[in-house]
């Protein structure tokens, strides 16, 4: 497993921080984001759990990201790719505002450019330039809770793109521009 140091995470970081447009929460949600922050989520395709705190004392932890982008990686491939920390931010406040702890079920995270071009040729309406390649995006599902809730709290998010599958019973969300389908 690849690991990070703290420059090469900060780096990575700052990259995809001005690759693409900023968020910030509301103040209802902001006061949320001004203590510790922890997630739990389940890749539903390898069974691999996150659970803990990815952002302590004013920082992101490097540790937990590297457990983090290890289990959302492809795993089609077995390729790991830094995950935005605002798409954790986002899956913590979504979190907050569908007022559960419940673990997400993650379906797709990092999609590594062979995998979204083999999925792409067999008809699953996957975008070209995806942005799961960019580990700025993630398929889900929060058990207990209606699909179009979380639709909806996302998308009043404004925090980016929000997808929504009910055939296939997952929400896409992503730190992309803001829009939804």
């Amino acid at each position: 497993m690849e690991v990070l140091n703290r420059r090469q995470f900060l780096g990575g970081s700052l990259i995809i921080a001005t690759a693409a447009q900023l968020w910030w929460p509301d103040s209802t949600d902001a006061a949320s984001l001004a203590s510790g922050r922890r997630l739990t989520f389940q890749n539903a395709h390898t069974g691999e759990v996150f659970k803990g705190e990815y952002w302590e004392d004013g920082r992101y932890l490097p540790d937990a990201f590297a457990e983090i982008k290890k289990i959302m990686r492809d795993h089609r491939t077995g390729e790991i790719f830094p995950i935005d920390p605002r798409l954790m931010d986002i899956l913590f406040v979504l979190q907050k505002r569908m007022e559960t702890n419940k673990s997400y079920n993650i379906f797709s995270g990092y999609r590594s450019p062979k995998t979204n071009s083999r999925l792409r040729r067999m008809g699953f309406g996957v975008a070209k330039k995806s942005l799961h390649m960019q580990g700025q995006a993630v398929d889900l599902r929060l058990p207990g809770r209606r699909l179009t809730d979380l639709r909806r709290q996302a998308m009043a998010l404004k925090a980016g793109g929000v997808g929504y599958y009910p055939k296939s019973q997952f929400v896409h969300i992503d730190t992309g521009r803001v829009r939804h389908w």
